[in-house]
């Protein structure tokens, strides 16, 4: 008896176990199932024009705990992340991070670019078709219609049927609306001149929120009409070169190019609320804004994921204009951290923590001033363009008996009047291989290609690769120019990009919050991984010209 009962007693706990493990299981599969289909209620993409990889690492000491070093410390750092094409500009750049693809595809192949078919140069966000809104200029008349593929943003009003909201913020028209997409709630950017107000385009909304109204009437933007002086001590800026020196351009209307920069003193000589956007203060105001936006638009507050794409120009207006080793670019960066910290701050109060996602990158990185790098005998320089064009011009003439086969030159690429070369009876290849040979004999060109080969090649790396990915069947040119790694056409001071060299594509890639793993990469990522992953992170379809592929280490599922 004693033992038909311990029998059953055996078999009732193996029931009750089997019972439990079952249960067990089924209760890991369904929150693994939950947490697919989880999203975050706010995503926050932030594009740092820009920014240089080593701006992370060489300014690190001078951070707060609140801003990149919690970027870091929470989340994960993807430390080889680069622009797989060039050119490397402000437009392409942004549109490629919410693409999820490069030029080649999307299309935007420059900030400007020689339309073919129009004959005339067309801007990336320029629309002649709508209406500006917020002011009468014509600066508002603006829209992401160039741009052939959808967004990351435009994936997301598809998934959530147009109820997930998605705001675009930038001081740069371009920097808020191709990362909005096509079907965004809105688009923002700062006017500047006279008013310092943000506006939009009639292509989002025929008025003004509520919102954007009450920000431009306060003095949000008139309280940094005052001094620009380092935050710190500048005896402890000891990551960046002289204060005073010949490598940094000078306000009108200054004398020295040391801080500090008097800015109600030149007010009037350089565009009034202009003028912020080369100061650290247009970081803040566009940190400001993104606050306002977060309440006025009452983003990330329910079940269905919203998005705030925020690009931070100001760093791109101050690299050009001092140079990426300047007192001015340090302070800067030191500036905006503090603008990131707090901006993280209000999302932990308004979204609450681990409740967003927010991935922060650049749309180019920058060379160093070449005239610094020769004087540490470095190398670097700059093209002689005059000489150059002269010299070139008497080649086609020789060549070709003019120079207008040859109808722009724009980007580092040149476009070739296909029409005159027929009437000369003169093969497309062929003239495109003789004016690239011609180029190529050039000081300070290192590499050129042509048009014929862009489409007869699959090429998989190296600079051919960049320029391959850069290159839109039927927006780009016929011959790419590739100047010498440390060589640009450009003024003796400040920094500028464009290239395909590696210190134009080296740029950030950091991730944190909600479904983001903390640690870190060496592995190469390519700016067009991160829509993808991003995607992938929300369970919603791609965009739609996606090359790039899902950062698998970044995410965490578990």
């Amino acid at each position: 008896m004693k033992r038909t009962n311990l029998i059953l007693s055996f078999l009732l706990l193996c029931m009750i176990s089997l019972s439990y493990g079952q249960r067990k299981k089924k209760t890991v599969e369904e929150v693994q199932s939950e947490r697919i289909a989880q999203s975050p209620k706010l995503v926050v993409g932030i594009v740092i024009d820009q920014m240089r990889f080593d701006y992370l690492t060489r300014f690190w000491d001078q951070y707060g705990e609140g801003g990149f070093k919690r970027m870091v410390n929470e989340g994960f750092n993807c430390k080889n992340n680069h622009y797989n094409y060039a050119p490397t500009s402000t437009g392409p750049g942004h549109t490629s991070v919410y693409t999820g693809t490069f030029p080649a595809m999307h299309g935007i192949i420059g900030n400007d670019w020689y339309d073919k078919e129009s004959g005339k140069m067309v801007y990336c966000a320029g629309d002649d078709s709508v209406a500006s809104v917020g002011t009468t200029s014509d600066a508002g008349k603006m829209s992401p219609h160039r741009m052939l593929t959808t967004t990351i943003t435009d994936q997301l009003r598809l998934h959530t049927q147009q109820m997930g909201k998605v705001i675009g913020i930038a001081l740069k028209d371009r920097g808020a609306i191709l990362p909005a997409g096509h079907s965004a709630n809105g688009a923002f950017w700062y006017e500047g001149g006279e008013t310092g107000n943000w506006i939009t385009s009639s292509y989002y909304m025929d008025a003004l929120p509520q919102w954007v109204v009450d920000f431009n009437d306060s003095d949000a933007v008139e309280v940094y009409k005052k001094s620009w002086t380092t935050l710190k001590p500048i005896g402890t800026y000891l990551e960046s070169g002289t204060d005073a020196n010949t490598y940094e351009g000078m306000f009108k209307g200054e004398t020295t190019t040391a801080f500090p920069h008097d800015l109600p003193a030149i007010w009037d000589a350089n565009g009034q609320f202009s003028l912020l956007r080369s100061t650290p203060y247009g970081n803040s105001i566009t940190a400001d804004f993104a606050l306002a936006a977060l309440e006025g638009e009452d983003l990330g507050t329910d079940a269905i994921t919203d998005f705030l794409a925020i690009s931070f120009s100001s760093t791109d207006y101050v690299g050009h204009f001092f140079g990426v080793n300047s007192k001015e670019i340090e302070d800067t960066y030191i500036r905006l951290d503090q603008d990131l910290a707090r901006l993280f701050t209000a999302l932990d109060a308004k979204v609450g923590a681990g409740e967003y996602t927010v991935f922060l990158t650049a749309d180019h990185a920058a060379i160093n001033v070449p005239a610094y790098l020769h004087d540490q005998k470095l190398p670097g320089g700059y093209l002689d363009m005059k000489g150059m064009k002269e010299k070139f011009d008497e080649f086609l003439k020789y060549k070709y008996g003019t120079t207008d086969v040859v109808k722009n030159q724009s980007n580092s690429q040149l476009f070739l009047d296909h029409k005159i070369l027929a009437n000369l009876d003169i093969d497309l290849d062929d003239a495109q291989e003789d004016i690239a040979k011609e180029l190529l004999s050039y000081e300070g060109i290192s590499q050129v290609y042509t048009g014929h080969q862009m489409w007869e090649n699959d090429y998989t790396e190296g600079i051919p690769y960049i320029l391959q990915n850069g290159y839109n069947q039927k927006r780009s040119g016929d011959v790419l120019i590739v100047p010498s790694p440390g060589y640009i056409s450009y003024s003796r001071t400040g920094s500028t990009h464009g290239s395909p060299q590696i210190y134009d594509t080296h740029v950030p890639l950091l991730l944190f919050g909600k479904g983001i793993k903390h640690g870190s990469t060496v592995n190469r990522t390519e700016i067009p991984d991160i829509a993808p992953t991003i995607a992938s992170l929300l369970g919603i379809a791609f965009p739609s010209g996606t090359t790039g592929k899902p950062i698998g280490e970044v995410l965490d599922f578990n």
